[in-house]
């Protein structure tokens, strides 16, 4: 009777418990999406039909008919009719955040010949309010026109009459006509004086209109033009992103600019705040300083540990994972050491002593504070005195788990590999030879251009890397001219740029725009591939990369953009699922007539 008794107590209180729970809320997937060609970047399942995503990351893989298994009545099903899906690109190396004046900017990225390009400043020359300016900067390049040149500066005179206008071609020159050289002073002292600045002059020995110089000059010219407000920022933010999410892209890495920490992240949190952020964006942060020679490491260490704390990987926006997290600092640490890279020119050469001292005495700092940190280096001669003086750090203060990186690298010699891999960094490259080879020719030769940067070697090698656009003026912000360039060999203008042995594969060169991106977010155990518990970021192809002729490579796209489990972009039949974008800031802007790529609109 007793144990009778206990047993019946047992299942009185086992069945009480059971009914205090709470029933399963909506069990099965949150979104399906089926009938399509999934390269998945999971070397364990390559390839996949259709995929399942539950509470923001993948929830399983597999064939239609196991996944659309999942679904219940409150799931979200789309049929991909046969198209290609491929994880989120994620660009590790952008300047999202430098470029918040966006939507006062004509964007030629992408337009196939330059009558188009002039017709499109002739038009917005036309709604530009008095007191603005017309300007493109950054983000083309001659050689993807049909004609293969500049502009004239009578072209620019005759497109823009009533305003001053600038054309900025990446960090390397600019064309001015009357208007912004009188705003500007050209030829006067109100004019920047930096290193490397040339001013063309005409026979009679008055400005042209031409200006060549170097990043700084750049930056310097843009705090002269009028600024966009607060609310015209966060609208120029917006439509970056809208941009970059219409090529697939997911998770970017800012990699610092003019507004530096905390500044910046204000116009993020806007976004953030009204759940808009349709971007995973890590940032690394650049403190320029108020103008002057400055120490930029230590304006660094002051912000992130006074001015407003901040620790390496913490997320200012938590509701997203990585959403705004604090990545380090880079990609410039020192303005005396920046060795550019405008491929007009020679390589800008550091003294090997300047660079040792400048790692020994401030990249030292970032060591001993375990801060990941990002080295703008494009040369080889000036990679070995870091690597000689990091090396000599890493002897007292071990280097072990940190994660810091090189960017660029272009001309990155094969013991210099070796010595980044051993001390457990990463590198980041960019496409801009993509657009930029022919000129890089003319400088030193189509020879070295074969194996700049040396593609083969870094993918064989096992190191950490990335390919990134370092957009939006250096290059274009379209991963996908990028990835062309690696496959085909082939520059904007057609030219040869690579050398047969120095090309990836198809998946080797999307692997360096995925699984590749998420080691520099430190998040490679969850972004760049679609496979369970990974993030839902991806992205279906309006063509499919994997068949479509060489040619078609860069002009693919995306027409469904999905970031966290939810539709960011959508286009041709997916339009209706695309999140509607708020009205554009300010109500001449470019963007808002021409889009921000070439064909949006």
């Amino acid at each position: 009777m007793i144990r009778k008794a206990l047993i019946g107590f047992v299942a009185i209180v086992w069945f009480s418990a059971v009914q205090a729970q709470p029933a399963p809320q909506n069990s099965g997937a949150d979104l399906i999406v089926f009938n399509a060609k999934i390269f998945t970047g999971n070397r364990a399942q390559p390839e996949a039909t259709a995929l399942a995503v539950k509470d923001g990351r993948i929830y399983s893989v597999g064939p239609d008919e196991a996944i659309l298994a999942l679904k219940n009545p409150s799931t979200k099903v789309i049929d991909a009719h046969s198209r290609r899906v491929v994880p989120g690109i994620v660009d590790a190396h952008i300047h999202v955040l430098n470029d918040l004046a966006f939507n006062y900017n004509v964007r030629w990225d992408g337009v196939p010949t330059l009558r188009q390009a002039l017709t499109m400043l002739r038009e917005q020359a036309r709604r530009t309010p008095e007191g603005q300016w017309v300007k493109v900067i950054g983000g083309w390049s001659p050689y993807q026109f049909k004609e293969n040149r500049f502009p004239t500066l009578d072209e620019l005179h005759e497109a823009v009459p009533n305003h001053p206008a600038i054309v900025q071609y990446a960090y390397n020159q600019a064309f001015l006509n009357k208007q912004a050289m009188t705003a500007l002073g050209v030829g006067t002292d109100r004019f920047p004086k930096l290193d490397g600045v040339e001013i063309e002059k005409d026979g009679r020995g008055n400005p042209t209109g031409v200006v060549h110089g170097y990043t700084w000059l750049f930056l310097a010219l843009e705090a002269m033009v009028p600024q966009p407000s607060f609310d015209e920022q966060v609208s120029s933010l917006a439509y970056s992103v809208h941009g970059l999410n219409r090529f697939g892209v997911t998770s970017i890495i800012d990699n610092g600019g003019r507004w530096p920490y905390p500044d910046a992240q204000a116009r993020v949190s806007v976004l953030a705040r009204d759940n808009r952020l349709n971007v995973r964006m890590p940032f690394v942060d650049l403190q320029l300083g108020d103008g002057g020679p400055v120490n930029m490491v230590d304006l660094e260490l002051e912000a992130i540990t006074k001015t407003a704390p901040i620790s390496p990987g913490q997320n200012l926006y938590p509701a997203l994972a990585h959403g705004h997290e604090y990545r380090g600092a880079g990609e410039v640490l020192s303005g005396e050491v920046h060795d550019h890279e405008n491929f007009d020119r020679p390589a800008v050469v550091i003294e090997p002593d300047t660079m040792r001292r400048f790692v020994e005495e401030d990249v030292k700092k970032l060591v001993e504070r375990r801060i990941p940190f990002r080295m703008h280096i494009s040369y080889n001669e000036n990679i070995s005195p870091f690597l000689d003086a990091l090396e000599k750090v890493n002897e007292t203060i071990p280097l072990g788990g940190l994660r810091w990186s090189l960017e660029h690298a272009e001309t990155i010699s094969p013991q210099n590999i070796a010595r980044v891999k051993k001390l457990g960094g990463g590198i980041a490259l960019d496409g801009k030879m993509a657009l930029h080879a022919d000129g890089f020719i003319k400088t030193y030769g189509r020879e070295k251009a074969l194996e700049t940067p040396r593609l083969r070697m870094l993918v064989d090698s096992g190191i950490p890397l990335a390919m990134t656009t370092d957009a939006f003026r250096a290059a274009t912000y379209n991963p996908w001219v990028g990835i062309s360039w690696m496959v085909t060999g082939k520059s904007v203008s057609g030219s040869e740029a690579l050398a047969k042995d120095n090309r990836l594969t198809r998946a080797e060169a999307l692997r360096l725009f995925t699984i590749g991106g998420a080691w520099f977010m430190n998040a490679e155990a969850e972004i760049g591939a679609i496979a369970p518990g990974y993030l839902a970021d991806f992205a279906v192809l309006d063509r499919d990369y994997f068949a479509v002729p060489e040619d078609q490579i860069k002009s693919v796209s995306s027409v469904l953009t999905v970031m966290n489990g939810k539709v960011v972009f959508g286009g041709q039949d997916y339009r209706n699922l695309s999140p509607e974008l708020p009205a554009i800031l300010p109500a001449w802007s470019p963007v808002k007539y021409f889009g921000s790529y070439y064909g949006e609109k």
